[in-house]
């Protein structure tokens, strides 16, 4: 699949020329036209549906269509599409017939990275989080960086900024291997799971495109990885025995960057982190789970190797809000507390899920969970039932696959019976209706619900508190603690979290449509 990729090379973002982006509503493809946008480079993007976030794009001066024609293209130089984007678009096939340079939104950053120092964050769980703290930190310590935040699976908060400073943090996708486009001088490896099987067939094959993307890192700069991480570890062994500059952090005793004492409440994380033996200091971040601290200690690594104040480093993780779709707390109605999660990997759902147990405290803690695609719910159905276990009742949809055909037994109805809970404590919905009618008819006050899974599943958080609200004479009210970033506005200690917050790009409207964005 590499093949229909082309590697970075010398092209810069102002030698697109006029761009038009297909599907720019997607959270992937926005952040991209928002960075052409502010680098002053003409944008067009055409989409199916006036999702809130193109509105800034108009502020910006990009022109934006909500429709998909050939006309789209009259006066553009560079068309770029996404791996949502089937190659019989109309656009698409436009765009080649009339000669047009055609890149994939990987190539299309590539170039805007061009003569900057990139810092790549890959990795199969904590990607968008991870590149978002990277940023902070970066924007606290003064250095002004450029920036692209989210992916073309993801619905979490994007963000993009043109920054002044030779730093450009992205998050580098490994679901189509366009992360291999890359040339990054710091590559930072979250963890190495069994995920995108889909394009790669086999986790041996994914794990070496994880080396490869690795090997691509620039001499001179250097590659993280997480010690406590299996995937992470064998990779940092392997890229060691061919004399690359690799460091690691976890709590493992060997790790470069040790964290000891993680503590995790309701209230957030702490730990101490020291390196080669000497202390750096404490680590607060606002936002709770064990699994943010090792996320962190990764930017704070990046800042130490990068030798920028780790002074700033703590700042910014004091006050990082966590991002949108992580974690994401929705509000609060007749005493029910409603959370938005994007986790639909079984290892990020137990994370996730251990997590929200610390917050429900005494209540209970029930899920509402659309599985993402028919192969990783199969493959993995035993795992995403012991995951879905943790809560206390389940309410399942339907598995989101657009373009997938279900084949007899596969699916949210053989997911459910799998799962180890009593009969009357988990249900599947066979409607997105019933699902706000079912978590009214369970849910207590002190109880903690979360949304959780697929893109759509998002955006049922607001029904949700409309139907737990409406059961008292009260109506549900939006607590804005732990809304998503703003990237871009003002944050204690004099830093930025650059670009536009969130978008709901990509994502299908209830229902079940098939995502039309990037």
């Amino acid at each position: 699949m590499t093949a229909q990729f082309t590697p970075a090379g010398t092209l810069t973002a102002e030698d697109l020329g006029t761009v038009h982006l297909i599907g720019v509503g997607g959270v992937g493809m926005l952040g991209v036209a928002r960075l052409l946008l502010t680098r002053g480079i003409r944008v067009s993007g055409s989409d199916l549906r006036e999702w809130p976030s193109l509105a800034g794009l108009r502020a910006l001066g990009g022109t934006i269509y909500l429709s998909h024609e050939a006309t789209n293209l009259d006066g553009v130089d560079t068309v770029v599409y996404s791996s949502a984007i089937p190659q019989d678009h109309l656009e698409l096939v436009e765009a080649r017939r009339r000669g047009l340079r055609v890149l994939h939104r990987s190539e299309a950053l590539a170039a805007a990275m061009t003569g900057r120092r990139a810092i790549a964050v890959a990795g199969t769980h904590g990607k968008t989080t991870t590149t978002s703290m990277v940023t902070m930190v970066l924007q606290q310590a003064g250095v002004d960086p450029s920036f692209v935040i989210g992916g073309e699976i993801s619905e979490v908060g994007s963000g993009a900024h043109h920054g002044t400073g030779e730093h450009f943090v992205v998050e580098a996708d490994e679901s189509d291997r366009s992360f291999l486009i890359y040339r990054p001088y710091v590559s930072i490896i979250t963890n190495v799971e069994a995920d995108h099987l889909n394009t790669y067939g086999d986790y041996a094959t994914l794990e070496a495109a994880f080396v490869e993307f690795a090997r691509l890192t620039d001499p001179d700069g250097f590659i993280i990885t997480c010690a406590d991480d299996a995937g992470g570890r064998r990779l940092a062994e392997s890229l060691r025995g061919e004399g690359r500059r690799v460091f690691t952090y976890g709590e493992a005793a060997d790790a470069d960057l040790r964290l000891t004492e993680i503590s995790s409440s309701a209230r957030g994380v702490r730990y101490l982190a020291a390196i080669d033996g000497r202390s750096l200091g404490e680590f607060r971040l606002p936002v709770p789970g064990r699994h943010m601290g090792l996320n962190s200690a990764s930017a704070v690594l990046a800042a130490y190797l990068l030798e920028l104040p780790l002074e700033a480093a703590e700042a910014a993780l004091a006050v990082f809000p966590g991002v949108r779709r992580r974690f994401e707390r929705k509000g609060v109605a007749d005493g029910v507390l409603v959370y938005d999660e994007y986790a639909y990997h079984p290892t990020s759902m137990t994370l996730a899920l251990q997590t929200l147990r610390e917050v429900a405290g005494d209540g209970r803690l029930i899920v509402v969970f659309q599985p993402y695609r028919l192969y990783r719910t199969r493959d993995n159905q035993a795992e995403i039932a012991e995951a879905l276990a943790i809560a206390d009742e389940v309410v399942l949809l339907e598995v989101f696959g657009p373009g997938e055909l279900r084949q007899p037994g596969e699916g949210s109805a053989a997911l459910i019976a799998a799962v180890d809970l009593p009969a009357e404590r988990k249900v599947f919905v066979d409607s997105w209706e019933a699902a706000p009618v079912e978590v009214a008819r369970r849910a207590r006050p002190g109880d903690v619900v979360v949304t959780m899974g697929a893109p759509p599943i998002s955006l049922m958080g607001d029904e949700l508190l409309a139907a737990l609200g409406e059961r008292t004479a009260g109506s549900a009210t939006v607590d804005p603690v732990g809304a998503a970033p703003v990237l871009g506005d003002p944050v204690p200690g004099g830093a930025t979290a650059g670009g536009d917050g969130a978008a709901l790009g990509g994502t299908a409207a209830p229902g079940g449509t098939a995502p039309t964005a990037g």
